[in-house]
């Protein structure tokens, strides 16, 4: 019998169970639910989830490779084409509902978060909505609606100015000293990165990255035409060894690095790491972009690439939806005067402007320090959500692969993580697997663990169930 929570194929059917497994596979690729690059089980996993045999399941994966949706890699396994036909097959969608799939890449992980329930999602990137204030922000609009400063036309191009002289303040308290007139808002920290390689890189430029690193990142840096040059970031920050060596040898434009609560593994650099790299970043002539997208949630005290290096070689970017919402796409960036010209050009080519009014609402939260009690209050939570955790994955056996600290953790599962995520996910747990976050998404037995929402013992229960069922099944081989 077909374990899990697949529907089940159905025998005796005019439709030959190969024809109904091979459609049920073609209909998620053409909803999206599976991506190009996305893993299909291995033909011994499929046979076992969907209760048939193996030659069935081989027979299937045969006719999706014939009509251009699937690829076998040699000792890998099964994979959704990286580009498939604008038209695809055939059949109308067998009975049953499509079961949600694990993600296997960037997009599919956020597709997950948009619609996934927060209290059974270990793998979300963001903090759940209970924790966030929304009292907060009905106070800014409503202090908008009031007239506080409502702004009706397109605005500053450069932004908010009530908004960029808060940030600017905000930055100094970080030791970064920036003018407004150094800082850009945008739609979100997202955006600000993109303006960065739309700006700063060409097609073809090599680009250090950390990895893990951020999937989305990966992604349009190779949809923008760059080489990326994976650096090895661990317990102890990035690998300045092997970043010296690659910088050395490829003549990287630029390093995309996280230096405060790294996403995925939750470390921050240390202030011998930082000067070791910015010595590097001259000695090789590398512009640095700091991501500092979690920095709320992280003591100011720790030390940004920014504010050792002035912002000469280094561009600044953050925003607000991690602590704020994240429906309010406000973000920002601070660099040196030079590089403004450009960035704004493309950001009007972009949209215009960013939204004034959301800008002036985050000013206005800023403002008496409403947002950094926020922010105190929330880094208090995360350090009791930590602990609590800690103390569950050492019930059930697990360990960390560094010691978590703000919002996320890296955990090792001691077996391969991205297999792990279907069958949790099928017992209503959404993941993060460490592919995901993989330059090359090597597989691999670590996984990020969101400290707010993975509380639940149930969860960690689950986890360990999936891991010695893999285990024994391995054995069993």
């Amino acid at each position: 019998m077909p374990t899990g929570t697949h529907p089940p194929l159905l025998r005796g059917a005019s439709q030959p169970l190969a024809d109904q497994l091979a459609e049920r596979y073609a209909q998620r690729i053409r909803e999206r639910l599976l991506l190009p690059g996305a893993r299909l089980p291995s033909v011994r996993e499929c046979a076992r989830q969907h209760g048939v045999s193996p030659h069935t399941v081989v027979a299937a994966y045969d006719q999706l490779q014939a009509a251009g949706l699937l690829e076998a890699r040699r000792q890998r396994g099964f994979f959704v084409r990286e580009s498939r036909p604008a038209t695809s097959a055939r059949s109308p969608r067998p009975a049953g509902a499509v079961p949600r799939q694990a993600p296997m890449d960037a997009t599919a992980l956020i597709r997950g978060m948009f619609e996934a329930d927060a209290a059974r999602s270990p793998g979300l990137g963001t903090l759940p909505a209970d924790w966030l204030d929304p009292a907060l922000l009905q106070s800014a609009l409503r202090r908008l609606g009031d007239g506080d400063g409502l702004q009706v036309s397109y605005g500053d191009p450069s932004g908010d100015a009530r908004l960029r002289d808060a940030l600017s303040h905000r930055l100094a308290d970080l030791g970064i000293h920036a003018s407004p007139a150094q800082i850009l808002t945008t739609n979100g920290a997202t955006h600000a990165l993109d303006l960065l390689i739309r700006t700063q890189l060409q097609p073809g430029d090599a680009v250090l990255v950390d990895d893990p690193g951020w999937a989305i990142m990966f992604a349009r840096l190779t949809q923008a035409g760059m080489r990326l040059l994976p650096v090895p970031r661990g317990a102890n920050g990035p690998d300045l060894d092997v970043l010296a060596a690659l910088a050395a040898q490829h003549a990287p434009r630029a390093y995309l690095t996280v230096s405060v609560l790294h996403n995925p593994t939750g470390h921050s650099l240390n202030l011998a790491g930082a000067h070791k790299l910015l010595r590097l970043a001259d000695e090789l002539d590398f512009h640095i972009v700091e991501d500092d997208s979690y920095g709320f949630l992280a003591p100011e005290h720790l030390p940004r690439l920014a504010a050792l290096d002035g912002l000469r070689r280094v561009t600044y970017v953050s925003g607000f939806s991690k602590v704020l919402t994240p429906a309010w796409r406000v973000g920002y960036l601070a660099a040196a005067p030079e590089k403004l010209t450009a960035l704004t050009d493309i950001k009007l080519l972009d949209g215009l402007t960013s939204s004034p009014v959301l800008e002036r609402a985050v000013a206005l939260c800023m403002e008496q320090g409403r947002l950094r009690r926020h922010a105190q209050r929330l880094r208090e939570r995360l350090a009791q959500g930590r602990q609590r955790v800690a103390a569950l994955a050492a019930r059930q056996g697990f360990a960390w692969a560094a010691p978590p600290d703000g919002l996320f953790g890296w955990l090792d599962v001691g077996v391969d993580s991205e297999r792990l995520a279907q069958p949790l996910l099928d017992a209503g747990w959404l993941t993060a697997p460490g592919a995901l976050f993989s330059a090359t998404r090597a597989p691999g037995s670590l996984m990020r663990v969101n400290m707010a929402t993975s509380q639940d013992p149930a969860f960690w229960r689950a986890l360990r169930t999936a891991v010695d069922e893999l285990r024994g099944r391995a054995a069993a081989a």
